[in-house]
């Protein structure tokens, strides 16, 4: 039998909000939700934002005054919607308005030359060969320079860029932990791992302790690695600043970082560790290692996911460059506006007239386990993956231009969901959570996949949502954000539009498609397809299924008196996770930073023939006995 991978638990944070408990889902679709819902969404942000805290069992404003959680939205709601999603960049990343750069000036002598005093000490060395030097006294030289001089001297630019998709405005993953001086995208992986583990109702020891050690893996990776001052924006500039490069920067910056800072720092796993690159397709990349290798009973119990945190003015000028980021100009433009400044909420247009895509920040982990594992633990499904496809563009003639692997992909995804629910479940009760970048290229190209792809399904009004409308694109978590999307809308049968255009553009392929410029109420999804199309050919498309599909293969497999043992289990793991809710939403978020505690050293290893174990794990690493080859020898 081939092993189910389902989702237990999922964490992270992004422009949103929280990823636990569908916090970001809920607030992008704010205004679709009941009473109750809409005030837990925006008591959640409020303490994650910090505009209130939660002390002795009341909700305290930073004026000290206490606001019960039916007035929050009152008092701070028009604050934590406009603190929240694309909005204009904020100073802790840059001031898009006066971007710090060099300006290069050249200097040419009025009289017979260029004449100033310095230390010996800051003299360059070779010294240029128009630089005449003589001593003032011990310390100080005059330089006397006949003809030209170069020199760079610090400056700020108007950047044509100023919006992203930004963590909510006030939430800071540095202070939750003792983060010692590390990166801001590896501060959001120890929150949105530890916020996934927490989710699952369990504790990583309860979890890790029912199967071996090296049945346990991690998967994760970012595209840019760290590109802040803690890691290689450190290691590239600091030189150049006149400040010594540190021991971490380079360390620090790899892109196999989140990966290792979970394995190191939260879970100690000893298991597979695993780390895949592929463009703004990172994230499925990893979940389908994770797939394949619970499919094929390698491993029994994963965590998956991806980081980027690169709103960083170098990073941002390069997509600039590549005219691939919406600018002022090119919004102002589209919209007809001749004085003021574009609107930074609505930047980011899939599917609409635009002008290119809004970047983000996120973090996004999943916990996944098979089948068994899930039936034995009880925990609550919150969905599956079936499988996930990844296939390249051939030859190409640009290495960013889209090609045909996102076809293969695609007709791949569908395909296998239509072996496994059928045809009428794919065709009336399955969507698209769409890459959606929101450039002019892709609107066409991605929308005439789905169109003909829907053609040959023969799928009608098939709805697709595009994330990145709201999130920006956060690339390597992208994919992570339209799963936890997909998930959300299974939980809460919510359909999220794109609501920052006004029509569908014309040069779209929308027959078969249905893409809402409005949220609206579905019908209860079977299943969800997660598409990217990413730089380089690097296409993914995964097919995942909803709760009820899961429990009812689940049932089938299993039958249904184990199924009655795991809904006892069930109850008992709700009260775990409603429990960590509270506490979630009240920013008592209670993250896992292991740093120095529980290393192994030789002597907790016992090693004999056929296994291995180690101090603190409750399960033995078996040893190979069995020669896979054995019809070839």
């Amino acid at each position: 039998m081939t092993a189910l991978p389902v989702i237990v638990g999922m964490g992270g944070i992004n422009a949103a909000g929280r990823t636990s408990f569908h916090q970001g889902f809920r607030r992008i679709v704010i205004e679709k939700l009941n009473d109750e819902a809409r005030q837990e969404t925006f008591v959640g942000l409020a303490t994650l934002m910090n505009l209130v805290t939660f002390d002795n069992g009341q909700y305290v404003d930073q004026q000290g005054t206490v606001v019960s959680a039916a007035e929050i939205e009152d008092k701070f709601g028009q604050q934590i919607l406009a603190g929240t999603l694309i909005r204009k960049i904020e100073a802790e990343h840059f001031d898009p308005d006066a971007t710090n750069w060099q300006q290069k000036i050249t200097l040419t002598s009025t009289d017979n030359a260029i004449v100033f005093q310095a230390k010996k000490r800051d003299l360059p060395s070779p010294l240029p060969r128009t630089w005449q030097v003589s001593d003032v006294d011990d310390k100080t030289v005059q330089v006397s320079i006949a003809g030209e001089l170069e020199v760079k001297h610090d400056s700020t630019r108007d950047n044509p860029i100023k919006a992203a998709g930004q963590f909510p405005t006030g939430f800071n993953p540095a202070v939750l932990y003792n983060s010692r001086y590390q990166p801001r995208g590896l501060q959001a992986t120890i929150f949105g791992a530890a916020d996934a583990i927490h989710s699952t109702g369990y504790s990583w020891e309860q979890l890790a302790e029912h199967v071996s050690p090296d049945e346990i893996g991690t998967y994760s990776a970012s595209v840019f690695g760290q590109t802040q001052a803690e890691g290689f924006g450190g290691m590239m500039q600091n030189r150049l600043k006149g400040d010594r490069v540190t021991t971490k920067n380079l360390a620090l910056g790899l892109n196999t970082m989140s990966t290792d800072f979970i394995n190191a720092y939260v879970t100690g796993s000893v298991g597979t560790t695993f780390t895949s690159t592929g463009a703004c397709a990172t994230f499925l990349y990893n979940l389908k290692a994770a797939v394949n290798d619970i499919q094929a009973g390698r491993i029994r119990l994963a965590i998956v996911g991806s980081n980027d945190c690169a709103l960083t003015p170098e990073v941002i000028e390069g997509f600039g460059n590549m005219s691939a980021l919406a600018n002022e100009e090119g919004l102002k433009k589209l919209d007809g506006i001749t004085e003021g400044s574009a609107d930074h909420r609505k930047t980011s247009r899939p599917f609409g007239e635009n002008c290119g895509f809004t970047i983000g920040e996120a973090a996004q982990f999943l916990v996944i386990m098979d089948d068994a594992l899930a039936v034995q633990l009880g925990t609550k499904v919150l969905g599956s993956i079936a499988d996930v496809f990844t296939n390249a563009d051939g030859i190409k003639k640009s290495i960013t231009a889209p090609g045909p692997g996102n076809y293969v992909t695609m007709a791949k995804s569908v395909a296998l969901a239509t072996a496994i629910v059928g045809e009428e479940a794919v065709q009336k009760r399955s969507f698209i959570l769409a890459h959606g970048s929101s450039t002019p290229q892709n609107r066409v190209t991605e929308s005439l996949i789905y169109h003909r792809v829907a053609e040959s399904f023969n799928i009608e009004n098939w709805p697709v949502a595009a994330p990145k409308a709201y999130l920006g694109h956060t690339i390597g978590p992208a994919s992570g954000d339209q799963v936890a999307w997909a998930l959300g809308v299974f939980e809460y049968n919510i359909m999220p539009g794109i609501t920052t255009i006004d029509k569908v553009a014309d040069d779209v392929y929308a027959d078969h498609l249905n893409i809402a410029t409005d949220h609206w109420h579905c019908q209860a999804m079977d299943v969800a397809f997660i598409n990217s199309k990413g730089f380089g050919g690097n296409n993914a498309t995964a097919t995942l299924l909803s709760p009820s599909v899961t429990l009812s293969m689940m049932e089938k497999r299993h039958g249904s008196a184990a199924m009655a043992n795991y809904q006892d289990k069930l109850s008992m793991v709700a009260q775990a996770q409603a429990e960590y809710k509270v506490k979630a939403d009240n920013a008592q978020f209670e993250l896992i930073y292991r740093f120095g505690d529980g290393v192994l050293g030789d002597e907790d290893i016992t090693l004999s023939d056929s296994n291995i174990t180690m101090a603190g794990m409750k399960n033995a690493i078996e040893l190979p006995k069995k020669n896979p080859f054995s019809d070839m020898v």
